[in-house]
């Protein structure tokens, strides 16, 4: 049994797919952009873009119940691999580094909105 987790303190959802899905205590949390869900407007640069991000996947494992302690899996896409070091800074920033999940980061050519960066995850319940 699933369960759709949604939340207005991240962006709402701009295709056919929900902000996360639960199920089996398995919390699946889509790809977030760095939109702003109060203004609506897109962050700019690798580093605010990567708080953006960081917070709208934030707002999701709470409505869930859940922290960044709670992740296991986390999925990044860059535009540019140029900007790792800067982004990778900011993620660590929002974790514990007791409790780090598996993750890996690709360069993709293109991203929606024409964003700098999307991250997805994969929390687990405690």
């Amino acid at each position: 049994m699933k369960k759709i987790i949604s939340t207005d303190k991240a962006p709402a959802a701009i295709g056919p797919y929900s902000q996360a899905n639960l199920a089996n205590g398995i919390l699946y949390i889509s790809g977030q952009i760095p939109v702003n869900a109060q203004t609506g407007k897109l962050e700019e640069g690798i580093e605010n873009a990567t708080h953006q991000v960081m917070k709208n996947l934030e707002a999701i494992l709470a409505q869930a119940g859940m922290t960044f302690k709670n992740v296991v899996k986390a999925t990044i896409f860059l535009k540019n691999m140029d900007d790792f070091s800067a982004m990778n800074e900011i993620y660590a920033s929002y974790l514990d580094p007791e409790s780090f999940p598996a993750r890996e980061t690709v360069q993709v050519s293109c991203l929606p909105k024409n964003v700098d960066i999307e991250i997805s995850m994969i929390a687990h319940e405690n």
